[in-house]
């Protein structure tokens, strides 16, 4: 068996349909009672019932309220200040808007010879010891723990 049509005939349904005709029931005027009262509140134009009906069918169309008019465009000249000249700011007790940040510098007691890598970004600082000026020493440990 075929899910064929047979010749003639189509799946498309073009009869057109009839709208029904709604009478008003009582319990959608309570419903247009409420919505009215909201609508007064909020200073917007109420329905009638037949147009609530047709809003809670989802069959409404708001009347569009005529726009307001306006007047066409003129030029009207370029825009002149009043006054000539407007004195800027000056201050004389040389206050800045923000004052300059102080250089930092190393202040410890222990020389910071580098940094050195322990592993992908993990950086570390090697100092310099009594015993070691160089700071070679604790470069290698650095460098033989990294391989090892």
């Amino acid at each position: 068996m075929t899910m064929h049509l047979a010749r003639g005939l189509t799946t498309l349904n073009t009869k057109k349909r009839k709208a029904k005709k709604r009478k008003p029931d009582s319990h959608y005027v309570e419903g247009w009672r409420k919505q009215n009262k909201f609508y007064k509140q909020s200073n917007i134009p109420m329905m009638t019932l037949t147009e609530y009906i047709d809003y809670v069918h989802g069959v409404y169309k708001p009347k569009q309220e005529p726009r307001a008019v306006q007047t066409p465009w003129h030029y009207s000249g370029p825009q002149v200040r009043e006054t000539e000249h407007v004195p800027s700011l000056n201050s004389k007790s040389g206050m800045g808007t923000a004052t300059k940040k102080p250089s930092m510098q190393y202040t410890g007691e222990r020389r910071l010879v580098g940094i050195a890598m322990m592993h992908k970004s993990n950086l570390v600082p090697v100092f310099a010891d009594d015993d070691d000026k160089t700071g070679s020493k604790q470069a290698t440990e650095i460098a033989q723990m990294r391989r090892n």
